[in-house]
């Protein structure tokens, strides 16, 4: 058991001594007479200890009362939440051109999303401490997760992201936008975006070097990845729902691709935000990437206890004042003494 206020248990050395004085220095008798040997043959009384009684009661009713105010509690559990101070949110392309399977995990072919979301998973993982949100984009951007401590929260937003959710083309400018709006309010000791793309700014409102000042302005640090294998990459024609379109055998069918990154805009976000740009033309480039990224926004992890109690007050205040009661009624009735 704790106590909100201990301090005020220091009062409780004061009854004591309130005790003795009043004892010293008490009210006068209702009687005065020179002898008890001239009484005691008319009344037949004896010696009653109900003033002491009575007495108790209200020094027990000011000590109850006491501890009530100190506020008792009884620790129910405690939690421990940890966080480094970083904030990161994740800038994920969703155009269709992100259906292009020139990536390799575990020996099968897989598209850029695919592979960006398992990569994306082991590098959140790594990072337990850290409030993470979730941007994605392609015609327009709309935040997929808010910033979060709950991972697994994340990763299911992050699992739900398909192709055909969002009206096609790429708006990197709206996306590093909506991600910096994630940012804007928060007091962290580091913020960063990591944008991963793989095409041009051909959509949206915003040009990708406006939002790259805004982001210099609020002290962010973008780290732009360029996703994709140099030339041309198979891609799956898909409906419009964003489904692989099959033919008669049920195999997918697919279009050559050219890779058409804009490297020279996302070098520039990136150094102007002091961060940097990376290009990722294999499954374990972008892991490296990941890995690299990791290594670079590092920081102590602070830890915030809580607890959780089970106030004990109205106990104490309810026995302290029972007390009272118990004093009045019986200084009143069976005990009750003389004017």
């Amino acid at each position: 058991m704790t106590f909100a206020h201990p301090y005020l248990l220091l009062l409780l050395l004061l009854l004591p001594v309130l005790a003795w004085l009043k004892g010293k220095y008490g009210q006068d008798s209702a009687f005065l007479y020179s002898s008890v040997s001239l009484v005691k043959p008319l009344s037949g009384l004896r010696r009653s200890r109900a003033g002491q009684i009575l007495l108790s009661l209200r020094w027990l009713a000011l000590a109850l009362l006491i501890v009530a105010l100190a506020q008792p509690r009884w620790i129910k559990g405690e939690a421990v939440i940890r966080a480094s101070g970083i904030d990161i949110v994740v800038a994920l392309d969703l155009s269709t051109s992100m259906a292009a399977e020139d990536f390799e995990h575990k020996g099968e072919r897989v598209n850029r999303l695919q592979i960006a979301k398992n990569v994306l998973e082991e590098f959140i993982r790594n990072r337990p401490n850290d409030r993470i949100g979730l941007v994605a984009f392609a015609g327009r951007a709309y935040v997929a997760s808010p910033m979060t401590l709950d991972h697994d929260f994340l990763f299911q937003n992050l699992e739900r992201l398909r192709f055909g959710l969002i009206e096609d083309r790429t708006a990197i400018g709206s996306g590093l936008t909506t991600a910096l709006n994630r940012l804007r309010d928060l007091k962290s000791k580091s913020k960063i975006v990591i944008l991963m793309t793989d095409g041009q700014n051909n959509a949206g409102k915003v040009p990708q070097l406006t939002a790259a000042e805004v982001a210099e302005t609020l002290g962010v640090k973008v780290y732009t990845i360029g996703i994709g294998t140099q030339g041309q990459a198979p891609t799956p024609r898909l409906d419009h729902t964003g489904q692989p379109m099959t033919d008669l055998f049920g195999r997918k069918v697919y279009d050559p691709v050219q890779v058409d990154i804009d490297e020279e805009t996302l070098k520039k976000i990136s150094e102007r935000t002091g961060g940097q740009y990376y290009r990722a033309d294999s499954t374990e480039t972008l892991k490296r990437i990941y890995s690299e990224i990791d290594r670079l926004e590092k920081t102590e992890v602070e830890a915030k206890k809580f607890f959780q109690y089970d106030e004990l007050f109205g106990w104490f205040m309810t026995a302290g004042l029972c007390a009272v009661l118990l004093e009045i009624i019986l200084g009143q009735t069976i005990w009750r003494k003389l004017p």
